[in-house]
């Protein structure tokens, strides 16, 4: 990267539930938030705010129709207008959710039919170069196989380890498909950066577990060679060391950059039960300096947002000084920064649930609301960008 990228998202997850009298249900955040209606005052209001880079992904349970077979209608309407306004797409190819087709993420049929769509878009976009694949590996895989939320809604450890090499697998044979075609691209692999605190002498060891695991889906996506006992944890539910060595002979890392979502959400307690509650203590600096300390990679922070508690319009402009103070020191002792992102563009719709219920319920973390009515953490992130952009200009920000 030879720039700086100032980047919001639009928020497209697609995971099927089960409601309550037990029918699935696929939630499609950009239909609930009125985006297939409102795409193009969406992509405008990006323009607005200076922005040039969007972290955008296609509703793929829509697109990728069966083996072979694409409805491309939408995707070419919203990306033709992405190229015309001059906007940089970061391509985000699988969001939590699969087509019925394909049932999902304990199909072992998935990483192949995945990198088959993948390298149809990059034949169909050419000028597309920044992917991210398959979004958030590890969160996907734990919420639909390991805490029963989403998908299969699986709650056992065969089962989110089975998620977790499908989703991996998919994720680097997408790559390696995309640059038979786009020989360019560069790969953003945006993963929840999470960290596990142990509440007393006793929960040391489920907290020294799960801390390993936050790490599981990018050790096997940059074929980082694993501890011993998570070695055994996999061989145990289900890895073969054939699978196992797929991961370690394969070298994507090279075209990779690391990108951390942080949020309040991302650090627990832990219990010696395993019982977790949420408690932020050390911030997106430490946090994300282990993740570099790992894999020594190119960073992009790529997703974090705030909402204004009732009656107050500070607190989310608070939290965006804070992530890019973070930033900024990160920077400062050496760890190579590419670009900061507020997720989302627009305000979301029932995460409070974890998407897990279908409630309607508007979630205020866009830069926007539903509306399409600026929110104060909008101008305070336009105001940020206008602010910072000559030093940007200057390669002050820069690689």
């Amino acid at each position: 990267m030879n720039r700086f990228l100032f980047a919001t998202g639009i928020e497209n997850s697609s995971p099927v539930i089960a409601l309550p009298d037990k029918r699935l249900h696929r939630v499609d955040e950009l239909e609930k938030t009125g985006h297939y209606a409102r795409w193009k005052d969406d992509f405008a209001l990006v323009k607005e705010l200076g922005i040039d880079v969007l972290r955008y992904g296609l509703p793929y349970y829509r697109v990728h129709l069966g083996p072979g077979r694409y409805d491309w209608e939408f995707t070419d309407q919203a990306f033709g207008e992405l190229q015309r306004l001059g906007i940089t797409p970061i391509v985000d190819l699988c969001h939590f959710g699969l087509p019925d087709w394909l049932g999902n993420f304990q199909n072992p049929e998935f990483p192949r039919f995945f990198a088959e769509y993948a390298k149809a878009f990059a034949k169909r976009f050419p000028f597309a170069e920044l992917y991210t694949p398959v979004n958030e590996m590890y969160v996907t895989a734990k919420f639909s196989a390991r805490a029963g939320l989403w998908n299969e809604r699986l709650c056992n450890e065969r089962a989110f380890v089975s998620a977790t090499k499908h989703l991996v697998q998919a994720n680097i044979l997408a790559t390696e498909a995309i640059l038979e075609v786009q020989p360019c691209a560069k790969f953003i692999q945006s993963e929840s950066s999470e960290y596990f605190h142990p509440i007393a002498p006793e929960a040391e060891k489920v907290a020294r577990q799960l801390n390993q695991l936050r790490f599981l889906a990018l050790d096997l996506n940059y074929g980082n060679d694993v501890c011993a006992s998570m070695y055994e944890y996999l061989m145990d539910n289900g890895m073969t060391r054939k699978e196992y060595h797929f991961f370690m002979d394969r070298n994507v890392k090279a075209v990779c950059i690391m990108g951390n979502d942080y949020y309040a959400t991302n650090e627990h307690i832990v219990y010696p039960d395993g019982q977790t509650f949420i408690c932020e203590m050390f911030g997106y600096y430490v946090i994300t300096r282990q993740y570099y300390d790992r894999y020594h990679l190119p960073v992009m922070h790529t997703e974090t947002n705030n909402r204004d508690a009732d009656g107050q319009e500070k607190d989310a402009r608070l939290w965006l000084e804070r992530q890019w103070s973070n930033l900024l020191r990160l920077k400062e002792d050496g760890v190579p920064l590419i670009g900061f992102t507020w997720y989302s563009l627009i305000d979301q719709m029932d995460w409070d649930t974890l998407l897990a219920e279908d409630n309607g319920k508007v979630n205020h973390y866009g830069l926007f609301d539903l509306e399409r009515r600026i929110r104060p953490v909008g101008q305070a992130y336009r105001e940020l960008i206008k602010t910072w952009h000559g030093r940007v200009e200057s390669g002050l920000l820069c690689l």
